[in-house]
């Protein structure tokens, strides 16, 4: 009878989604959701914050300790590197939103502390009705995956970052989609020099960013990136961003097209 009582609690929460326009609504009835067993270990429901009328939407793995304390995403170490990425890319933090494919924090104890613990697959399918629901809220422009988590989740469970981190990727969820890491995976990277070496490349996939996100989205205390930014190889990548330039006035010079890369089709369960 309990496990009855369980499912019908969470066929109840489901429903309201639907009913509910805003996201500032949705982050509302998220805090009763059941549909998985990390809201027994998860201090609070972790719900995407930002700013609500944003073009661009960056969507990471789960919540961590800080996060799960605060009940705000990306405030921990991992979201303190994305901000100065995002700064030094030209794109201010408090205008784009940002969430994650789970919203409870699973972790495991190490002595006193809690460490992460990545996602079974159960959680994140139990989750994604919350991630379908923020992006069609949103309507983003732009969707940007950190993390291999995240782009398996909204582009298929063949999609590797490895492969085709920075590139623009079709796909029905917005007009421009792209992957790229983690912040956290930089913060555990071996060595100082490493560490400074993909920080630098992870601000450039932001860079690509920032050239199609509109005017009012950037961070004016930030310098505009340049065109020595990386150009992207894709074809549709560089079509991206001449209908960006095209909109704004601004000439693209033309560069040497390559084959563009395998298209990646979302699957029916993400």
């Amino acid at each position: 009878m309990a496990k009855h009582d369980h499912l019908e609690y969470e066929d109840a929460a489901q429903k309201k989604i639907s009913s509910t326009p805003t996201l500032k609504g949705l982050a509302k009835i998220a805090r009763d959701c059941r549909a998985c067993d990390l809201w027994k270990r998860g201090t609070q429901v972790v719900f995407g914050e930002g700013e609500p009328n944003s073009t661009v939407m960056f969507v990471g793995e789960v919540p961590g300790d800080r996060e799960d304390r605060a009940g705000k995403p990306f405030v921990g170490p991992a979201g303190n590197l994305l901000d100065k990425a995002l700064a030094e890319a030209g794109i201010d933090r408090s205008k784009v939103y940002v969430t994650n494919a789970v919203k409870h924090f699973n972790w495991e104890p190490r002595g006193k502390r809690r460490i992460h613990k990545k996602p079974r697959t159960s959680e994140i399918t139990a989750c994604r009705p919350w991630l379908d629901a923020e992006i069609a809220r949103l309507k983003p422009k732009v969707i940007v995956c950190l993390g291999a988590t995240a782009a398996k989740v909204l582009l298929g469970p063949k999609f590797r970052v490895t492969q085709h981190r920075g590139e623009f990727i079709d796909s029905s969820l917005a007009p421009h989609v792209m992957a790229t890491v983690h912040p956290s995976s930089i913060l555990r990277a071996p060595d100082d020099d490493t560490r400074h070496l993909e920080t630098q490349r992870f601000t450039d996939d932001l860079k690509k960013i920032a050239q199609l996100i509109p005017h009012d989205l950037a961070d004016t205390k930030a310098p505009r990136p340049t065109s020595d930014a990386p150009k992207v190889s894709a074809v549709a990548t560089e079509n991206s961003l001449r209908g960006a330039s095209a909109k704004s006035g601004a000439q693209v010079p033309a560069t040497k097209t390559e084959p563009p890369p395998a298209r990646h089709q979302r699957s029916p369960q993400g």
